[in-house]
């Protein structure tokens, strides 16, 4: 199995960054992850939804959807295939500006290969890849996709860090490629619940990342619980560091399984 694991990560890797960032924008979805999947045979449905009340006012290119003042949002439909690999399904992706009004952003496949029962493990690992298909107000560029390693810690049951090492392409050549990492440091209670720092970055190409003041640069306060009912909640504030990043955005994450694994006897 971990041979397996470990050629589909390579496979995907170097399939990627073989091919040929696209330009930083807001996101539909707001996340660190951490490397859970879901159960083998389970359906999972994450609501993904993030307000920016203040965020940067000009239009990213010229008909795109601006981000002050803006609301997205994307179901992700997710299946576990086995233990160690999760396939997903992000449809449809939408937002409300104040210039362009309501729309759809267009839709993601996503394929998720991490260590089995990451969440019983000191040490985890994984990579998720993602392949979009933009509208024209979401993007300049039709197709794109994201690479994004995972590296995480469960230093003990109170500590949790997560790293993403994120990397978009637009397959416009991997010197082309942007560097976005994101990463998570949290502290779990005993009664479900998780207070966490996120941070989401972007540098830039990798051939010279930007000047610190154009970096988007964010810092969310996260508090998470699962209730009773498996239903998982995750709402967040987040603040821009500099003037090339939204100022003032909410998040809010709801995800919960819609069915149980099947018991082989």
């Amino acid at each position: 199995m971990k041979r397996l694991l470990a050629t589909a990560l390579l496979m995907a890797g170097f399939g990627l960054a073989a091919v040929p960032a696209r330009a930083f924008a807001q996101s539909d979805e707001i996340q660190v992850y951490d490397g859970g999947l879901a159960p083998k045979g389970v359906f999972n449905l994450t609501l993904h939804n993030n307000l920016i009340a203040k965020g940067i006012k000009t239009q990213p290119f010229p008909g795109g959807v601006t981000a002050d003042r803006s609301f997205n949002g994307v179901p992700e439909w997710a299946y576990g295939v086995t233990n160690w690999f999760e396939a997903g399904l992000y449809l449809p992706l939408y937002t409300h500006d104040k210039n362009l009004g309501f729309g759809f952003n267009g839709f993601k496949l996503r394929t998720l290969f991490a260590v089995p029962n990451a969440d019983n493990r000191k040490f985890v690992y994984g990579s998720n890849f993602e392949f979009s298909f933009n509208a024209k107000r979401w993007d300049t560029t039709r197709f794109t996709s994201e690479i994004r390693p995972i590296i995480g810690w469960h230093l003990n049951p109170q500590w949790d860090v997560i790293i993403n090492p994120i990397f978009d392409t637009a397959y416009d050549g991997v010197k082309n490629l942007e560097f976005v990492p994101s990463a998570r440091v949290a502290y779990n209670t005993k009664n479900d619940w998780s207070l966490a720092l996120e941070t989401y970055s972007d540098f830039g190409q990798i051939r010279g990342f930007e000047r610190a003041g154009e970096q988007g640069q964010q810092i969310f306060g996260v508090v998470d619980h699962t209730a009773k009912n498996g239903l998982e909640m995750e709402f967040g504030v987040g603040v821009g560091l500099n003037d090339a990043s939204d100022k003032l955005t909410f998040k809010m994450i709801l995800s919960r399984d819609l069915n149980k694994p099947k018991i082989r006897k």
